[in-house]
């Protein structure tokens, strides 16, 4: 789910302090220990918190910095690391994401700014061209916002949101904050699927174990549209207890395609995470805890068959903690194909390249990636991490020695006559650091 569960323990708890009719009240996923959870912040204790002199939390602040250094074993020239929304550059120290901002639940009403800059921003944002769609609008003006939103908050079941923004997406287990992962490289099925929506959602509390979203939204991570129609979401959590967390995603009818309104877009994830063992006390194993998220979606329409663009993917993770929870060890296996490559990331801007002579002679896309993390977290604020990660692909799809900018590596020296070096497997080295607070 990417981060946008994790309001809820703040917003009903602002609202249960303040409310004496509320706190005698069930509230959503009340007492359950989640921090452990694929994509959750394992946050308890939030320090930037404003409160008035009834004690009830006018602010809550954040402040997050997330920086790296990845050693891509083939040396890329350019230093451009591809294939990855999370890791851009390769041989280099790196800030990925610095990011603050506030967030509000004071009587009901629901406020929230996240800003954020560095170069996962530009990775995800700068592919969005809806915002050359039309004019009055420009990706200047939206790429530095993380999320922001406002809204209101109803008494009623457990509680009901409805809220108006940018936001997180849904689809996909991680989060786009990478410290909430177990990964620090995502999964690919999470990597090929959105990180953001502009749009509405309603978030419905029906009972302490199950929240229902519905989203409308303008497009598949778009801040504007493609075509006049908005597409529809929909995210369904189960969490019978704190060791189990269900989820099911879906999305449908975004008309997502440049000059062809006729194609529809459909996709579903579904997730199981569950904690086999818990001893949070224990100096050797303290927990241990598994996650599988699998996904399918396809386009159709205006000439285009399902058949021949589909996306399946599943990704199975088990992680252990150590000395009450102070370190882990995360392996991680997953698999995409994508006939039509409809999602898949290109490997470079130069048109003239394998993995383009690959599509044009009807190859299918199919990838696979195996990761270990090893991860130190003396306290909730700070993460230092360390991984290994190997990727395969069936067709030339990894940046090799030669790069993928230009002969030299250097954006602004001619292409012509010049083809990226692509490589069908591709082994890293990842040192990563997150403080957040």
């Amino acid at each position: 789910m990417k981060t946008i569960h994790l309001i809820a323990p703040l917003l009903f708890a602002s609202i249960a302090t303040a409310q004496t009719d509320t706190v005698t009240k069930k509230v959503p996923f009340d007492g359950m220990d989640l921090g452990w959870i694929n994509g959750q912040n394992r946050q308890t204790n939030f320090p930037l918190t404003l409160q008035d002199k009834d004690g009830e939390t006018i602010l809550t602040g954040v402040a997050y910095v997330d920086a790296y250094y990845n050693y891509d074993f083939s040396k890329p020239k350019d230093n451009t690391h591809t294939i990855s929304s999370t890791i851009g550059r390769s041989n280099e120290f790196t800030i990925n994401m610095a990011s603050i901002g506030i967030e509000s639940y004071y009587k009901n009403i629901i406020g929230r700014l996240w800003l954020q800059y560095g170069q996962m921003a530009s990775i995800v944002q700068d592919l969005d061209g809806t915002v050359n769609h039309g004019r009055n609008t420009s990706l200047n003006n939206l790429k530095y916002i993380r999320e922001a939103a406002a809204g209101y908050h109803f008494n009623a079941w457990l509680g009901i949101n409805v809220e108006m923004g940018i936001f997180m997406s849904y689809i996909g287990l991680e989060s786009y904050v990478v410290n909430e992962n177990w990964n620090y490289q995502r999964s690919m099925v999470c990597d090929f699927t959105p990180f953001y929506f502009q749009g509405a959602r309603v978030q419905m509390y029906p009972s302490k174990n199950f929240k229902q979203e519905i989203w409308f939204l303008n497009g598949w991570q778009t801040y504007n549209g493609w075509n006049q129609a908005l597409g529809l979401g929909s995210s369904s959590y189960y969490r019978p207890n704190e060791n189990l967390q269900l989820v099911a995603n879906f999305y449908l009818n975004g008309k997502d395609t440049r000059g062809n309104a006729q194609v529809s877009r459909f996709h579903h994830d579904n997730s199981v995470v569950a904690r086999y063992f818990k001893d949070k006390e224990s100096t050797g194993i303290s927990q241990a805890a598994f996650s599988l998220n699998t996904h399918y979606g396809f386009q159709t329409g205006g000439g285009i068959k399902a058949s021949e663009n589909y996306m399946f993917g599943t990704s199975l993770a088990n992680r252990v903690w150590f000395n009450k929870n102070k370190m882990a060890i995360t392996l991680r296996g997953d698999y995409v194909t994508n006939p039509g490559a409809y999602l898949a990331f290109s490997p470079s801007p130069v048109a003239d390249n394998a993995f383009n002579d690959a599509l044009a002679e009807g190859k299918d896309l199919k990838m696979f990636q195996a990761t270990a993390t090893f991860d130190v977290m003396p306290s909730d604020f700070v993460t230092f991490r360390l991984e290994y990660g190997f990727r395969s692909s069936n067709v030339p799809y990894f940046a090799g020695q030669g790069g993928t900018t230009s002969p030299d590596g250097w954006i602004d020296t001619s292409t012509d006559g010049w083809r990226p070096d692509l490589k069908k497997s591709e082994n890293r080295i990842t040192l990563a650091a997150s403080f957040r607070l």
